[in-house]
């Protein structure tokens, strides 16, 4: 089972990577799989193949990371938690 909390920073990096994957990647793989469908058969046409194969990849990830960042809860630290353990602490453990 997946847990739905998510500190700010690891929130944070999925919007980043999401970001990254729908505006840069994937218009890139786009252009390429445009111009590699323009060279004629494809059946035999690696590049388009390749590229192809990479655009369904960044899709999938897009989709998932689309889905989790809805479901995610952002946990943040808060001064009144001082002294009680809670998701991201840091804790160190002392013998007594």
């Amino acid at each position: 089972m997946k847990s739905n909390l998510i500190t700010r920073s690891g929130h944070d990096k999925l919007v980043a990577e999401l970001k990254q994957l729908w505006h840069e990647e994937r218009p890139e793989i786009t252009k390429k799989v445009n111009w590699a469908a323009s060279l004629g058969d494809r059946s035999e046409n690696a590049d388009y193949q390749y590229n192809k194969q990479l655009l369904r990849k960044i899709d999938r990830r897009v989709r998932y990371l689309g889905k989790r960042l809805e479901e995610l809860k952002i946990v943040d630290y808060s001064p009144e938690q001082e002294g009680k353990v809670y998701f991201g602490a840091w804790v160190d453990i002392e013998n007594e």
